[in-house]
C-alpha cells in the first residue's frame, strides 16, 4: 500500500469497529475521527494502525486496540468541565482524543522513551500534560479528577488511583479475570469504588499491575 488513505481508514474504523460496538456519541466520534492515528504509531506499521488489535511500540509496550480505547471513552462519560488523568498514555493517542473532550487532561507514562515521543505528538494542546512516572502511583499533582481513565488491561486498581478520583468521579479500566479481559467503569463514593462490567475486549496488559501472589508452601 504505497498511498494508503488514512482519512478513509479513520472513518471506516468509526463506521465498522467502533459504531458497531456501542461508541455511538458523537462528541467521541468526532473527537476520533480528527485525530489522525497513524502519526501515534512506528512509521513502518502506520497500515496496520486502524486495524482493531493492539500495535507494538518499544520496549515491550503496545498501543491498546481502538475499540478498547473508544469504549473506555464513551463509558467514562467525558464532559466539557472534566479534569482526566489517562493511565498508561504510552504514545499520547488517547490524550489526542480526550483532549476535545475535556477541561484538561494530564497524560501519564512511565517509559521514558514514550513520554518524549508523547510530548512531541501532543506539543500543541494546551489544556494536556505529559507527565512522567509509576502508572500504579497515578499523579497527585493534578488530583482529584472527575475522570482516571487506564488505557490497559490491569490485574487490579490501586488503592492510589481511587483516593485521586474526585467524590462521583469515574474510572474506567479493562480488569484481567481468570485470564479474561473486561473493560469496567467504576464509581466513586466515600473510599469505596464499584465497579460494573461492559463488555469483553483484547487490550493491552500495562506494567506494574499485577496482584500479589499468594504464599504457597
Amino acid at each position: 500500500m504505497s498511498n494508503p488513505d488514512f482519512q478513509a481508514m479513520r472513518r471506516a474504523m468509526v463506521e465498522s469497529q467502533l459504531r458497531t460496538n456501542a461508541v455511538n456519541d458523537p462528541r467521541v466520534t468526532a473527537a476520533i475521527e480528527a485525530v489522525a492515528r497513524e502519526a501515534f504509531v512506528p512509521a513502518e506499521r502506520r497500515t496496520t494502525a486502524y486495524i482493531d488489535r493492539a500495535v507494538p511500540l518499544s520496549a515491550g509496550r503496545a498501543m491498546n486496540p481502538p475499540l478498547a480505547t473508544a469504549r473506555l471513552i464513551v463509558e467514562a462519560g467525558i464532559g466539557p468541565s472534566d479534569k482526566v488523568l489517562i493511565v498508561g498514555a504510552a504514545n499520547g493517542y488517547a490524550a489526542a482524543v480526550v483532549a476535545s473532550l475535556a477541561a484538561s487532561v494530564v497524560a501519564l507514562e512511565s517509559d521514558a522513551g514514550l513520554v518524549a515521543t508523547a510530548k512531541g505528538l501532543l506539543k500543541g494542546l494546551a489544556n494536556v500534560t505529559v507527565a512522567s512516572g509509576d502508572l500504579t502511583k497515578g499523579w497527585t499533582k493534578g488530583a482529584p479528577y472527575d475522570v482516571i481513565l487506564v488505557d490497559g488491561a490491569v490485574e487490579e486498581v490501586p488503592d492510589a488511583l481511587t483516593r485521586q478520583l474526585a467524590e462521583g468521579g469515574r474510572l474506567a479500566a479493562a480488569i484481567v479475570e481468570n485470564g479474561v479481559t473486561r473493560l469496567v467503569i467504576g464509581y466513586k463514593a466515600g473510599d469505596s469504588l464499584g465497579f460494573d462490567r461492559i463488555m469483553d475486549a483484547e487490550a493491552v496488559v500495562l506494567p506494574g499491575f499485577a496482584k500479589p501472589k499468594g504464599f504457597a508452601f
